[in-house]
């Protein structure tokens, strides 16, 4: 049975907000001149993702036949997918489901970047707009092979042999989430939300996220972790352009 707990601050019954991966509410219209701006606030979601309880261990990796990477490992490479530090979750990814300002939301011309090193996705969660670029780079010294698996928009399955590749894809439709895979190495694992607005964030390290840009109102929010779940709740931004939270997930029994 999951179990989490959800501790709302300030004015809302649940606030979330922006960070490692924040929305591009104020890039302007990137995409190609065509969309009007939607009527973007101010206000701020921001709050801290914590852990209660001890985190399961994760599980160890075999990099033994891949010496460049297993070598950045000083206790031995492990599979990141549930990664506290001091009690703070990171990567949970954070979106507003409801109570949105009216679109179009321009696009933003700038890639979201997800890297190959050491044999693992950097970032492993990342979120981005419908047909915003996303680059994928390969900084290892040996061949990488990306396999996007999604349910709503087109698969690829592309090769990078080389470091210092790159390849850019876009998605066309809204999906929580794609995942992404390495056919040569069958640990590595990465998944991308990919959303029609600019509201949403991912957890970084220390737990907190930050999504900017919206005005004062009530807004329904959407957390989803790869193995503690998604849960929905609602925050209200003041007329002071401001809410947060701190949200609490145990471990799953």
């Amino acid at each position: 049975m999951r179990r989490m707990f959800l501790l709302a601050t300030a004015c809302s019954v649940l606030a979330c907000g922006g960070g490692e991966s924040g929305g591009n509410a104020a890039d302007g219209d990137a995409g190609g001149g065509a969309q009007t701006a939607a009527p973007l606030g101010s206000g701020v979601l921001s709050g801290v993702v914590n852990f209660d309880g001890t985190p399961p261990r994760n599980p160890p990796i075999d990099m033994s036949t891949e010496s460049e990477c297993a070598s950045a490992y000083a206790n031995g490479p492990s599979d990141p997918v549930v990664v506290v530090t001091g009690g703070k979750l990171k990567n949970v990814f954070v979106r507003v489901t409801g109570g949105l300002p009216a679109g179009p939301y321009p696009t933003p011309g700038q890639p979201a970047v997800i890297d190959q090193t050491h044999c693992l996705y950097e970032p492993r969660i990342l979120g981005v707009m419908v047909n915003q670029p996303l680059e994928i780079r390969n900084s290892d010294p040996l061949l990488h092979n990306i396999k996007a698996v999604p349910q709503q928009n087109r698969p690829f399955n592309i090769s990078q042999p080389r470091a210092g590749m790159t390849t850019t894809r876009t998605f066309a439709e809204p999906e929580i989430m794609v995942p992404l895979e390495c056919n040569v190495h069958g640990w590595m694992q990465a998944y991308v939300g990919v959303v029609e607005h600019p509201y949403f964030a991912t957890s970084a390290e220390d737990g907190t996220f930050r999504i900017q840009g919206l005005p004062p109102g009530t807004y329904q929010i959407e957390t989803w972790h790869e193995s503690l779940g998604t849960r929905t709740g609602e925050v209200t931004i003041g007329p002071d352009g401001q809410g947060s939270v701190t949200l609490t997930y145990g471990p799953v029994s």
